[in-house]
């Protein structure tokens, strides 16, 4: 394929698409790499502590087949990315492979709802570090005032602000700073959970436990779940919790080998995270059943922080360390998460979708600069901005993350159905891998997204919260999406050529 300079000399464009390298640094993570950075992106501690108790209360021991149920979208669809990445591996992923498919307008959507979904997903994950960052202070100290310390805005918000810079930071700094920072912190939580897990099982084996529930394979039956709206409460929860996998897939190009590693990886991070989910899962259910009282994981009392109920009682003084695991899963997945909208943004930058400073790159740490500083500072306004409004509106905006998710991902998985189109019957791995797993994938999630969209429409969806009787849920995620369709008509005005396709060519 033939190349010509683009505008940076480290870059190169190629004639026939328009895509091109962005002078990222090239080589520098293998697949145990990229999975590490995967598994600490999708924050298993800090998810399941925040939603196994909600689940639980929708399904009941039918925990694991909603699991299972939301896995498989995800699977499907991380196969179809695996595709998309081994036939163009770019940094913009969904932007980039969207806009190659189904065109500019498209594509650019697609791009904002994963950098929309991150950026707020960035303050969700700041707040919760900073919230079991005083909770463990208060348990170190033996003064439980310090935990209360998090309900203080004038403390909260620069702490908070403090977390997201440091996070920047180390984004800023390259991948090699990004992976030295995430081994040690996804190792340790990883142990935490094995811990949790085996000394749970103990006192199911011992007779000490709260409500010991022998695990049945009725709780791998999805068809055991009462209702149907029962059903997709529980799957939208369990598509969130999968949510981060393809940050494997945004380092494509600073992979060792980008057509081979970001696919490979993304799929082992999907599946070491079910198998996670699903021993955890067991263990909570056998230990402390689906009760509405006590320990109960049906107590509504304990859905906001499952783990920091069942710590104490489950790891006796060894507790601390799932306060820890949870600062240490939040605060690694707050920095981790930031490389994806810096990449995409960086993306869209270069192929001009956006103004042309985004697709810088720093010439001493060769990752995004302009794009990863943008992402921080967003997310920091976002989360100030919603907490000073209120706390309601912030925990609706991270319930309609669903929306973006299903959104996105949904048109991904339909791209490659659309853009191997011509060669997907040739074979039948093509017929499967190009068309059949991403076409039940993408349909099921854009059918989840309508779905989700029409309930959370209900005043009583997520907080309670409502304006005209139309739930703040549904306004604050379609009114997100609906603010990227302005921002892409103002860039059509003021940049045109990405748009008549002079930049990053629709393929033919």
């Amino acid at each position: 394929m033939s190349h010509e300079p683009a505008t940076d000399s480290t870059t190169t464009r190629s004639l026939e698409t328009g895509m091109g390298e962005k002078g990222l640094a090239k080589g520098t993570v293998g697949v145990l790499g990229a999975v590490v950075i995967g598994v600490s992106c999708i924050a298993p501690a800090y998810t399941l502590t925040a939603a196994l108790g909600p689940t639980v209360a929708e399904v009941g021991t039918q925990l694991p087949a909603i699991f299972l149920a939301g896995f498989l979208p995800m699977l499907l669809v991380a196969l179809g990315y695996r595709e998309l990445n081994s036939a163009m591996p770019d940094s913009g992923t969904s932007f980039t492979w969207a806009t190659r498919a189904f065109g500019p307008w498209i594509g650019w959507m697609g791009g904002w709802g994963l950098i929309a979904a991150t950026i707020i997903v960035l303050s969700n994950l700041a707040a919760v570090a900073v919230d079991f960052f005083y909770i463990l202070i208060a348990q170190l100290t033996g003064n439980a005032a310090i935990a209360e310390l998090t309900q203080n805005l004038w403390v909260n918000i620069p702490t908070t602000l403090v977390f997201i810079a440091a996070a920047c930071w180390i984004s800023y700094r390259g991948m090699q700073t990004t992976k030295a920072f995430q081994y040690g912190l996804v190792a340790f939580q990883l142990i935490v959970l094995a811990w949790f897990a085996v000394a749970a099982f103990s006192h199911v084996a011992n007779g000490t436990a709260f409500d010991a529930t022998p695990v049945s394979l009725d709780w791998f039956n999805p068809l055991a779940v009462p209702t149907f709206g029962a059903f997709a409460a529980g799957v939208s929860l369990s598509i969130f919790i999968f949510w981060g996998w393809d940050v494997t897939l945004t380092m494509n190009e600073e992979t060792k080998n980008p057509d081979k590693v970001p696919g490979r990886a993304a799929t082992l991070t999907i599946l070491i995270i079910m198998a996670i989910y699903m021993i955890i899962s067991l263990s909570v259910i056998s230990y402390a059943g689906i009760g509405e009282t006590g320990l109960g994981a049906g107590n509504p009392e304990n859905q906001e922080s499952i783990f920091a109920v069942l710590a104490g009682p489950v790891m006796g003084p060894f507790a601390i360390l799932m306060s820890l695991a949870i600062l240490s899963s939040s605060a690694a997945s707050l920095q981790s998460t930031m490389v994806s909208p810096a990449r995409t943004l960086l993306a869209m930058g270069f192929y001009k979708a956006l103004p042309e400073s985004f697709g810088k790159i720093s010439p001493r740490f060769m990752s995004p600069s302009t794009a990863t500083i943008t992402a921080g500072a967003a997310s920091a306004v976002f989360y100030v901005v919603t907490r000073l409004l209120s706390e309601n509106a912030l925990w609706d905006t991270i319930t309609a993350l669903g929306l973006m998710i299903c959104f996105y991902y949904g048109v991904t998985a339909l791209a490659c159905v659309w853009y191997f189109r011509r060669e997907a019957f040739a074979t039948a791995r093509g017929c499967f891998f190009k068309f059949l797993a991403p076409l039940v994938g993408g349909v099921i999630l854009l059918v989840m997204f309508a779905s989700t969209a029409r309930d959370s429409m209900s005043p009583d969806y997520g907080s309670g919260s409502n304006i005209g009787g139309l739930g703040m849920v549904f306004i604050l995620g379609m009114g997100v999406l609906l603010l990227g369709v302005g921002v892409m008509f103002y860039q059509r005005v003021r940049h045109p050529g990405f748009f008549k396709g002079e930049t990053l060519k629709r393929m033919s």
